[in-house]
C-alpha cells in the first residue's frame, strides 16, 4: 500500500473519514494526508451536516450548535425541524421528556409524524412500560412539505411581526429590539422580505394553513427561552443553507441565541463526526492551523483546497481521482448516483478500506484493493504503554474519554491509529519530528499534540478527558461573540420559499429518503420499522392515500421510481411496493440508501455541496410483469428477451437448445 501511495500523485488520492474514529486517530490521519501532500479530507459530514458547518458559520460565526446541556433544563420551548429523535437520537428523548413534564412545550415540523416526538414511553420507567402510558411530547405537530421549511418559518415570522405591531400600541414589544440593534445585521431587509411575502404563497409551499403557522408562532411568542433543534431535514436540500439561515432568523427575532435556555441545536448522527472536523479532518485549509503544524512537524503543508465528497466522486468519474483511503464508513453505499459511481469506483488504482464490519463498499473494488479489519471501540486496545483510551466530541461540543474493555475478536487486529501510523511510515520519508511508533505506543502523546495544536480548546487534555459529562471546548456564539464578516449575527433574506430546487409540475413528486428504526446510517440491522408501523422488505414507496387515488395506484402494486432531474441521465429504482402512509400532498417516502440511485450527484446544497437526499425529483411508473416475451433466432439457438418492470432484459440462462 505504501508503494502504491508513493507511486501516485498525492493530489489524486482521497483520505475519507466516516466519523467513527476517535480524535487521536483522526488527528494523525489528517497529519498523514498533509505530510503526504494534499488536503483531500472529506468526511461523512459532507453528506449530512456540512450545510451546518458552512451555513451556521456564515450567520453566527460558529460551525456547530450553541446549546449546552444546562440549556435543556432551562428552556421553555423546543422547536424541532426535520429531526427524527426516536430513531436517530433516542437518548435525547430523556431530557426532552423531563422538560415536557416540567411544563416546557415542543412544536415539531416534519413531513412524517415520527413516534418519538408524539408519545414517548420511557423504557427505564417500569410503570410506563407496564401500562404503555407515556408522555405526550409535541403540543403541536405540523407536517410541512419536504423543502417547505423556509415558507413555514416565513409564515411564523409574519405572525410575529403582526404581534409586535399590535404590542406597540400598548408600548410593548414582541421582538427583542435591543438584541437586534446591538447584535445583528441585515434585519431591515429581512423584515421587508417577510412582510411582502403573500400568505397564499406561504401556504402553498409549506403545505400548512395560515392558522396552523399562527398557532405555532403563538407558542414561540409566549415563551421567553426557546431552543431550535434541527436535523438533516433542513440540511439535505439544494438550498439547505437557506433553511439554516431562515432557522437562525427565527431565533434571532427574540434573542434566542446566547442566553441560558436558548440556542441552535443541530443534532448529528455519528459519535465523532463533529470532533473529526475539530482536529483537522477538513478539505478547507483555512479551517486548519497550518502554520502551527508546519512549526511543530517541520514541513510545508499544502495550502490548496482539497476535494469534498461530491468533488471526490466527480474526480473519480473523469479519472482524476486514482486512490481512496477510507477510515471506516460505507462510502459507495452512502453516496448519490450509486450505480454510476460503482462503475467509476472500479477504475481506482488503489482502494484501502479500514473497517470494523463488512459492508457493500468492500464488494466494489479498485484495481488494487485492501480490506483492513481493525479493533472496535468497545474492544481492549493494548499498546506498548498499556491499555489505551480515545476521545470523541458530541453535538454539544463536549469531549468524552472512552476505554474499550471487551476481548478483541482476534489477537491479530490492530487499532485504527496503529493502521494509520503504519501506512504513514510505509509511505513517507523519515522525519525526526514525526514519531509514528511513539504515538502508537501511547495515545496520550497524541492528545498532547492536539493540545499544542489547539491550545484554547484542548488545554490539559489528558487531565480533563474523563471529566463527568465531558469537558466543553467552548463556543463563541454561545457567549454572543459573532465571528462573522460583520461582527454580528446575520439576518438573511432567502430569495425563495422552497429549498427543493425544482418546480412543481404534473406527475413530479418530492422524494424524502428516510432511515428506519432498525438502521444506523447505511447499516441495516433488521426489517422492523416499528415506530412507523412498517414491517418487512424495505423496497417500499410511502405515499398518502389521496395521492395514491389521484395517480391510480393501489396498495401492494409494484412500481418504479424514475429520476426527474431533466439532465438526460436514466435513473430508476424498480420493484417498489405501494404502501399507504401519512405524507404531505405531492411528497413520497423511501428508504435510504436504497433510493440513492435516484439522487443526482449534482443535486446538492449550493453552499456546502451536501447531497439533497431529502427532496429528490421523481416520477412514479407502474410496472408490468413478464410481458412481450420474444424468441429471437441466433443461428441454431434461440435468445429470449422479455419486458420486466418496463425494461427489456435478456433472460439470464441466455439460450435454449433445439
Amino acid at each position: 500500500m505504501g508503494a502504491e501511495l508513493k507511486r501516485l500523485d498525492p493530489k489524486s488520492v482521497i483520505f475519507y473519514a466516516s466519523g467513527r474514529a476517535g480524535l487521536e486517530c483522526s488527528y494523525l490521519f489528517a497529519l498523514f494526508a498533509r505530510l503526504y501532500g494534499h488536503n483531500n479530507l472529506p468526511d461523512s459530514s459532507n453528506m449530512c451536516h456540512e450545510t451546518t458547518s458552512v451555513g451556521l458559520k456564515k450567520v453566527i460565526g460558529s460551525p456547530v450548535g450553541t446549546v449546552i446541556w444546562d440549556d435543556l433544563q432551562e428552556t421553555e420551548a423546543f422547536f424541532f425541524f426535520g429531526q427524527n429523535t426516536g430513531c436517530n437520537s433516542p437518548r435525547f428523548l430523556h431530557p426532552l421528556q423531563d422538560a415536557v413534564k416540567r411544563g416546557a412545550k415542543i412544536v415539531t415540523f416534519n413531513p412524517v409524524r415520527e413516534r418519538g416526538l408524539e408519545t414517548f414511553v420511557n423504557p427505564q420507567n417500569v410503570a410506563e412500560m407496564l401500562t404503555d402510558q407515556g408522555t405526550e411530547m409535541s403540543c403541536q405537530y405540523h407536517q410541512v412539505r419536504n423543502g417547505g421549511d423556509i415558507a413555514a418559518i416565513t409564515g411564523m415570522c409574519k405572525h410575529i411581526f403582526d404581534g409586535d405591531d399590535a404590542a406597540q400600541k400598548d408600548s410593548k414589544r414582541v421582538l427583542d429590539v435591543d438584541f437586534i440593534a446591538q447584535h445583528t445585521h441585515g434585519f431591515e431587509k429581512f423584515e421587508q422580505r417577510v412582510r411582502s411575502t403573500n400568505w397564499e404563497d406561504v401556504e402553498q409551499e409549506s403545505g400548512l394553513t395560515r392558522q396552523a403557522l399562527k398557532d405555532a408562532a403563538d407558542v414561540y411568542i409566549s415563551c421567553d427561552k426557546v431552543i431550535g433543534v434541527y436535523g438533516m431535514g433542513l440540511t439535505q436540500h439544494k438550498y439547505g443553507a437557506d433553511n439554516i439561515g431562515m432557522f437562525v432568523n427565527f431565533l434571532l427575532l427574540r434573542g434566542n441565541i446566547g442566553r441560558p435556555g436558548t440556542g441552535a441545536c443541530p443534532v448529528r448522527g455519528h459519535s465523532n463526526v463533529q470532533g473529526q472536523r475539530t482536529v483537522g479532518i477538513s478539505e478547507k485549509p483555512e479551517l486548519v492551523p497550518l502554520d502551527r503544524l508546519a512549526e511543530m512537524f517541520g514541513f510545508d503543508p499544502p495550502r490548496d483546497k482539497g476535494r469534498n465528497t461530491v468533488e471526490a466522486c466527480e474526480g473519480m468519474k473523469v479519472g482524476k481521482v486514482k486512490g481512496f483511503i477510507s477510515l471506516g464508513g460505507n462510502f459507495v453505499r452512502a453516496i448519490p448516483d450509486r450505480e454510476i459511481m460503482e462503475q467509476a469506483w472500479e477504475s481506482l488504482e488503489l482502494d484501502v478500506q479500514i473497517a470494523t464490519k463488512l459492508n457493500r463498499s468492500h464488494l466494489i473494488n479498485g484495481r488494487s484493493a485492501w480490506l483492513l479489519p481493525c479493533l472496535g471501540r468497545i474492544e481492549e486496545d493494548l499498546q506498548e504503554s498499556g491499555r489505551q483510551s480515545i476521545c470523541v466530541e458530541d453535538s454539544f461540543s463536549c469531549i468524552h474519554g472512552s476505554t474499550g474493555l471487551e476481548k478483541p475478536a482476534s489477537e491479530h487486529l490492530k487499532s485504527e491509529l496503529a493502521i494509520v501510523a503504519g501506512l504513514a511510515k510505509a509511505t513517507l520519508l523519515p522525519n525526526p519530528k514525526v514519531k509514528w511508533d511513539e504515538w502508537t505506543g501511547d495515545y496520550s502523546k497524541v492528545r498532547d499534540l492536539i493540545a499544542k495544536t489547539y491550545p484554547n480548546e484542548f488545554y490539559d487534555f489528558n487531565a480533563r478527558m474523563f471529566q463527568p459529562g465531558g469537558f466543553w471546548r467552548g463556543n463563541s456564539a454561545h457567549e454572543r461573540i459573532w465571528k462573522t464578516q460583520s461582527g454580528k449575527a446575520e439576518f438573511t433574506s432567502p430569495e425563495r420559499l422552497s429549498s427543493f430546487g425544482f418546480e412543481d409540475r404534473q406527475g413530479r413528486y418530492r422524494l424524502l429518503t428516510m432511515r428506519s428504526n432498525d438502521q444506523f446510517n447505511t447499516t441495516i440491522y433488521g426489517f422492523s420499522d416499528r415506530l412507523r408501523g412498517l414491517e418487512g422488505p424495505r423496497e417500499v414507496l410511502l405515499i398518502h392515500p389521496d395521492d395514491m387515488k389521484k395517480a391510480g395506484l393501489e396498495q401492494g402494486q409494484r412500481v418504479s421510481l424514475i429520476g426527474d432531474a431533466d439532465d438526460g441521465i436514466d435513473r430508476r429504482v424498480d420493484g417498489l411496493t405501494v404502501t399507504p402512509f401519512n405524507m404531505p400532498p405531492g411528497c413520497i417516502g423511501g428508504y435510504y440508501p436504497e433510493m440513492n440511485p435516484l439522487v443526482p450527484l449534482d443535486h446538492h446544497d449550493q453552499l456546502s455541496k451536501t447531497p439533497a437526499y431529502k427532496s429528490v425529483p421523481v416520477r412514479i411508473v407502474s410496472q408490468r410483469r413478464a410481458t412481450g416475451i420474444m424468441l429471437r433466432s441466433t443461428g441454431d439457438r434461440y435468445h429470449i428477451e422479455y419486458e420486466w418492470y418496463g425494461r427489456t432484459k435478456p433472460f439470464k440462462p441466455e439460450v435454449l437448445e433445439g
